[in-house]
């Protein structure tokens, strides 16, 4: 199987000669030694618009998306749950639990990219390799497409699709490793309590 690459990959990943795929297990590895991380990004969504903004991972299970201005939405996984927070709406922040999106996948203790039924697709396409994964108790949660690049492995990008098929890519700067990432940083309950003052 072939992933089809949206024209929007051209925007990070040089095409020089093919490279054959980064295997599942070392794919596994690195994404494993990621625990304390920033980058900026940029997010393209399913409508073509476009946001920018910091990332902040501490894994397991914990990740902090600021956005930009105009844009004033904060996003953070933590405990488990997603939190949004939208200046727009009429509510302090929407919530759901991070086991329902793809993005859980990313963040979980121990990545394992080999177990069963997990990864529905892997390949390369020039100097780029990408991975598929899914929930494989639950893949009416979407999907999550990762992609790296070689020598050394490093993820560049991801796509999340959701139930209704939509697609968000995410496109990563260089991940700096950041060991002074404080748990606040990531606290649902601390932001709500911010927001309520």
């Amino acid at each position: 199987m072939r992933l089809a690459l949206p024209p929007i990959f051209a925007l990070v990943l040089a095409l020089p000669a093919a490279a054959q795929a980064i295997s599942l297990d070392a794919l596994s590895a690195y994404l494993n030694s990621l625990k304390s991380v920033a980058t900026d990004f940029t997010q393209i969504n399913a409508d073509g618009s476009r946001s920018t903004g910091k990332l902040y991972i501490a894994r397991p299970g914990r990740a902090r998306f600021e956005y930009a201005p105009p844009d004033q939405t904060l996003v953070l996984a933590s405990g488990g749950q997603v939190a949004i927070f939208d200046d727009k709406s009429n509510t302090l922040a929407e919530q759901y639990p991070l086991r329902s999106t793809p993005l859980n996948l990313v963040l979980a203790a121990n990545i394992d990219l080999g177990a069963a039924r997990m990864v529905v697709g892997h390949g390369s396409d020039a100097n780029v390799t990408w991975v598929e994964a899914q929930d494989p108790e639950h893949p009416e949660y979407g999907s999550i497409t990762l992609l790296f690049t070689p020598a050394p492995t490093t993820l560049r990008q991801w796509i999340i699709r959701d139930q209704g098929g939509n697609q968000t890519a995410v496109l990563l700067g260089d991940l700096m490793p950041r060991e002074d990432l404080s748990a606040f940083l990531f606290s649902i309950t601390a932001e709500v309590n911010a927001r309520k003052d």
